[in-house]
C-alpha cells in the first residue's frame, strides 16, 4: 500500500486549484479583518459552535473576534489555533507571527491550553465544560507563513476566508514614522512599526462556501501539519489523531449542501459591520472637518484680537503725543520771561494740537463703529451729482486761502450708486482734505466723475508733492503718515484713508492710487451702480 506523500502546500494555491476555484481579489488587511469579524459575528448571533481552523496575524486586535466567540458560544467543537515558529534565520518580512511563548522562548512542541484555565477567553456558560483550544505550530519556512485564514465547519455552514500575501508586496514598503492611528495595523503584524498605513501590504483574498473547496483546504492543511510534526515523534501521535478527525469531516463535507439562509445571515452581518464602520468613519471625518473649521475660526479670532490690540496700542501712543506737546506748551506759557510773540506761538500750538487730538478721537470712533457693525446697513441709491458739489463748495474757502484752484466735473446723466449719502460725503471729505493739504500754493485739485462699466469712477487729482513709491503700499494702513518736511503735511491722525477704504468695502467699492513725487497724486474710487436688488438688507 502506497503512503501518500506529505507536501508543504499553499492553501491559496489549493483553493485556486479546486474544482470550483473562488476568484481572488486584491484586498487590504482592514477588509480581511472585517470579513473575519463578520464570520465570528454570525457564529455568536446564532450561538453556533463550529469546528474552526484559525491562522491570523499576531496582535491583540486580531484575537478579539476569537475571544468574543469563546465568550458567547458554548463550544462543542474544536478550535485549532495555527501559528508559525519564529526562526532568526528566516526572512523577517515573512515572519508575521510572534510564536514566542510567554517566557520569550520559541515553541518547539505541541501545546494544549484550556481557555478556562488560561483566562484569556472567559466564558459565561455557568462553568460548563468547554473543549480546550489546540495550538498547532508550523515551521518558520512553511509556505503557510504568508497566509492567514479562518475555516469554519458546521452542519449548516462551511466557510473559508483566506488572505495570501504575495512576495511582490514587499516592494511597496517604505520605512516612515508611525502615528498613533497606525498602531492597530502595526499590531496586526501585516505592517511593521516603521511602515506607513498609506503603504499597507496588499493581500490576495479568497472567500468560499463550497464544501468541495473546503475539503481540499482541509486536506492541504492536514498535509502541512503532519509534515511539520514528523520530526517530533512524541507529539506526532496526538497530532495524527486530530488529523484523522479532519478526514472524517472531509468525508462528511462530500454530502454537505450550503445553507442559503445561513449565507444570507452572514452577508447581513457583514453589511451591518460595514455600515457601522462607515458611520464611524463618517463621524470621524465630520469631527475632523469641524475641528479644522474651528481651528480656522480660532486662528481668525486670534488674528483679529491681535489686530485690535495693536490698533488700541497705537491709538494710545497717538493720543499721548498731542497731550505731551500741549503739556510742554502750557509749562512754557507760565514762564515770566515769555515775550508776546512767543506766547502767541505757544497758543497757536495748543490750538493746533487740540484740533489734532479732536480729529484723532473722531477718526478712531468712526473706525471702531465701522469694525463693530453687527448687521450690514441698508444701502440706498445715491446721486453723485447731489453730494459732490456740496462737499467741494465746503472746501473752496480752504483752497482759496492756500491759493489752490479747486474744481469738479460731474456729468448730469450719471446713474445712482449703491451706498449711503453720509458715507459718500465722508469719502470725498477725506480725499479732498488730503489733496488740499499736500498741494502747495498755486496748485490745482480736480474732482472728475465718469461711468466705467458697472461702476461710477470718482477721481480726485492734485498737483501736490506726490507719494514716494515705498510709501504707496502703506498709505491705507492705520496711523500711517507719509514722510514730509512740512509741519502742516506731517500733522494728522493717519486714519483718513483707512476710513475711506473701510467705507468702500462696506458698499462693494474699491480705491487705488497713482502718484509720482513732485508731480501729484490721483486717487480713483470705484463705486457700484445701483441695481434694484443690489442693496444689502433690501426687503422684497
Amino acid at each position: 500500500m502506497d503512503v501518500p506523500r506529505l507536501q508543504d502546500t499553499s492553501l491559496y494555491e489549493t483553493a485556486l486549484g479546486s474544482d470550483a476555484p473562488p476568484k481572488p481579489l486584491k484586498i487590504s488587511p482592514t477588509t480581511f479583518k472585517s470579513m473575519v469579524e463578520s464570520l465570528f459575528d454570525l457564529l455568536c448571533e446564532q450561538e453556533q459552535s463550529a469546528s474552526l481552523w484559525v491562522k491570523l496575524p499576531r496582535g491583540k486586535v486580531w484575537q478579539v473576534p476569537i475571544q468574543t466567540y469563546c465568550h458567547h458560544v458554548l463550544r462543542t467543537d474544536p478550535l485549532y489555533l495555527i501559528k508559525t515558529r519564529k526562526d532568526e534565520t528566516s526572512d523577517k518580512e515573512d515572519d508575521l507571527d510572534d510564536s514566542s511563548t510567554s517566557d520569550g522562548s520559541s515553541a518547539s512542541s505541541l501545546e494544549f491550553f484550556s481557555s478556562v484555565q488560561d483566562g484569556n477567553f472567559p466564558n459565561n456558560h455557568g462553568g460548563a465544560v468547554m473543549l480546550p483550544d489546540l495550538e498547532l505550530w508550523l515551521p518558520a519556512n512553511s509556505r503557510l507563513r504568508r497566509e492567514f485564514f479562518v475555516v469554519a465547519v458546521t452542519p449548516r455552514l462551511q466557510a473559508l476566508i483566506l488572505a495570501h500575501r504575495p512576495r511582490s508586496a514587499r516592494q511597496s514598503y517604505s520605512p516612515v514614522s508611525i502615528s498613533h492611528a497606525e498602531e492597530t495595523v502595526a499590531a496586526s503584524g501585516i505592517m511593521t512599526s516603521q511602515e506607513s498605513s498609506e503603504r499597507k501590504t496588499s493581500l490576495l483574498g479568497v472567500c468560499s462556501f463550497n464544501p468541495t473547496t473546503i475539503q481540499s483546504i482541509l486536506g492541504g492543511l492536514a498535509s502541512a501539519i503532519e509534515l511539520a510534526y514528523a520530526p517530533y515523534p512524541n507529539e506526532h501521535g496526538a497530532v495524527a489523531a486530530h488529523v484523522a478527525q479532519w478526514s472524517i469531516l472531509q468525508n462528511d463535507l462530500s454530502q454537505a449542501t450550503p445553507d442559503v439562509q445561513v449565507m444570507d445571515s452572514l452577508w447581513t452581518c457583514h453589511l451591518r459591520r460595514q455600515e457601522v464602520a462607515w458611520r464611524s468613519g463618517s463621524m470621524t471625518r465630520r469631527q475632523a472637518d469641524k475641528a479644522a473649521e474651528l481651528q480656522l475660526k480660532n486662528d481668525e479670532l486670534i488674528h483679529s484680537i491681535r489686530i485690535k490690540d495693536a490698533f488700541f496700542q497705537t491709538t494710545g501712543q497717538e493720543l499721548r503725543t498731542p497731550l505731551s506737546t500741549m503739556k510742554t506748551a502750557l509749562s512754557l506759557l507760565n514762564s515770566p520771561h515769555l515775550k508776546p510773540g512767543q506766547r502767541q506761538r505757544y497758543m497757536d500750538l495748543l490750538t493746533q494740537e487740540c484740533d489734532r487730538q479732536s480729529a484723532l478721537i473722531t477718526s478712531v470712533l468712526e473706525l471702531v463703529q465701522l469694525d463693530n457693525v453687527d448687521a450690514p446697513p441698508l444701502l440706498q441709491p445715491v446721486s453723485v451729482l447731489e453730494v459732490i458739489p456740496g462737499v467741494v463748495s465746503t472746501y473752496q474757502p480752504v483752497a482759496q486761502e492756500k491759493g489752490i484752484m479747486l474744481a469738479y466735473t460731474v456729468p448730469e446723466d450719471l446713474p445712482t450708486i449703491t451706498t449711503l449719502a453720509p458715507w459718500l460725503r465722508q469719502i470725498l471729505i477725506n480725499l479732498l482734505h488730503n489733496a488740499i493739504k499736500f498741494t502747495p500754493e498755486n496748485g490745482q485739485v480736480w474732482v472728475k466723475v465718469k461711468r466705467q462699466g458697472e461702476y461710477v469712477q470718482i477721481e480726485v487729482q492734485d498737483t501736490g508733492i506726490g507719494i514716494a513709491p515705498t510709501d504707496v503700499p502703506k498709505i491705507f494702513d492705520r496711523f500711517y503718515r507719509v514722510r514730509s518736511s512740512s509741519a502742516e503735511t506731517a500733522s494728522g491722525a493717519g486714519l483718513g484713508l483707512s476710513i475711506v477704504q473701510q467705507l468702500l468695502l462696506q458698499c462693494g467699492g474699491s480705491i487705488s492710487v497713482n502718484s509720482r513725487e513732485g508731480e501729484g497724486s490721483v486717487f480713483k474710487v470705484m463705486m457700484p451702480i445701483h441695481q434694484p436688488d443690489s442693496a444689502r438688507g433690501e426687503r422684497g
